[in-house]
């Protein structure tokens, strides 16, 4: 359970509120390959504004911020990236989720900030409240929006195959799977798995393109259609649910959950991740944040807690309910099974 010290300087009020100085300072060295110009040696400041096509007081002003945030280190004259930002910010590095930061974060996500405010207050123009059904609609965005979360849920999907023994079941289920990054990295884990991947049209053939590249075409087929109204493949040992529940209006959630439990096996698994905040609603921080950020286009969008989803696991006539972090104070997996015939 998370335990937030209440702030008492006007600093920290400043701290927050100019955060977003330094989340555009991120995306901006993303954008322009910094930190990929950085791998490995490091470079001068010269250097760092010809590999980036900066100007190199710009290439400095840049990377001075960068140090302020602990991303970029100086030794000497040389430019390195932080430890951190060498594994993961690095394109093509094993656990690089720089494209989800640059694209989805900042192209998609941020702006929808700007109207945060007419979500919270009814304000908001109804042309301005959307779906994921109506923003998929548009293949572009549909494909930007793919192909950076792709990236940064192959991870997580590798995460659950460890935490959850999968190996007696044959057949999954997996709801807005999006490009089946979950399923790909399952489908690794265990030989014996297949999927199917319900998602929006525009985002089904990203996802193929995916699954192909794994080499698993023949493992993971995809379903075009919308969760919440589209017939769901039945008699399936698992069903996985990936940030669904924070992409539907509240009310949605409960059917979404019944759905669930006529579609299973007997004995079959139920798991649902998704950003789900603590009880006493402290955090985590980055969940809290998600959870309102969902809600500058989707008003109806629910805060989530652990207990609440456990609670609508046990309602449905699940057993066995478990909840655990998945993504460390971002992420939280509750699974159950249905009782076995």
């Amino acid at each position: 359970m998370s335990v937030i010290k209440p702030i008492d300087t006007a600093e920290q009020i400043s701290d927050i509120a100019f955060a977003f100085m330094g989340s555009k300072a991120l995306f901006s060295a993303l954008h322009v390959g910094l930190f990929t110009a950085l791998a490995d040696d490091g470079l001068t400041i010269e250097d760092v504004a010809k590999e980036t096509d900066l100007d190199v007081d710009r290439a400095l002003t840049l990377t001075t911020a960068l140090m302020s945030l602990g991303l970029v280190v100086q030794e000497g004259d040389i430019y390195r990236n932080s430890p951190a930002a060498e594994s993961f910010l690095v394109n093509g590095r094993k656990y690089d989720f720089g494209d989800y930061l640059r694209l989805q974060i900042d192209k998609q996500m941020y702006p929808f900030m700007t109207q945060l405010e007419g979500a919270l207050t009814g304000t908001l123009d109804p042309e301005q409240v959307s779906s994921y059904s109506e923003w998929f609609s548009d293949p572009n965005e549909a494909r930007l929006y793919s192909e950076s979360q792709h990236s940064g849920s192959l991870g997580p999907g590798r995460s659950l195959s460890k935490m959850i023994d999968l190996s007696e079941a044959h057949s999954l289920l997996d709801v807005g799977g999006g490009t089946g990054a979950f399923s790909i990295s399952l489908c690794k884990a265990y030989p014996e798995l297949q999927s199917t991947v319900l998602d929006f049209p525009n985002v089904v053939d990203v996802g193929r393109e995916f699954v192909k590249k794994a080499g698993l075409s023949d493992r993971i087929r995809f379903t075009a259609g919308n969760a919440l109204d589209t017939e769901w493949p039945q008699e399936k040992d698992i069903i996985l649910m990936s940030y669904l529940f924070s992409g539907v209006p509240g009310d949605a959630i409960p059917g979404l959950v019944r759905r669930a439990m006529e579609t299973l096996n007997p004995g079959g698994l139920f798991v649902v991740h998704d950003f789900m905040v603590d009880e006493n609603r402290t955090g985590p921080k980055l969940a809290a944040l998600w959870q309102l950020q969902h809600t500058a286009f989707n008003p109806q969008a629910e805060s989530l807690t652990g207990q609440k989803v456990k609670d609508l696991l046990d309602a449905a006539g699940f057993v066995d309910i478990q909840v655990s972090e998945m993504i460390p104070k971002m992420t939280t997996v509750v699974y159950g099974r249905k009782p076995a015939a």
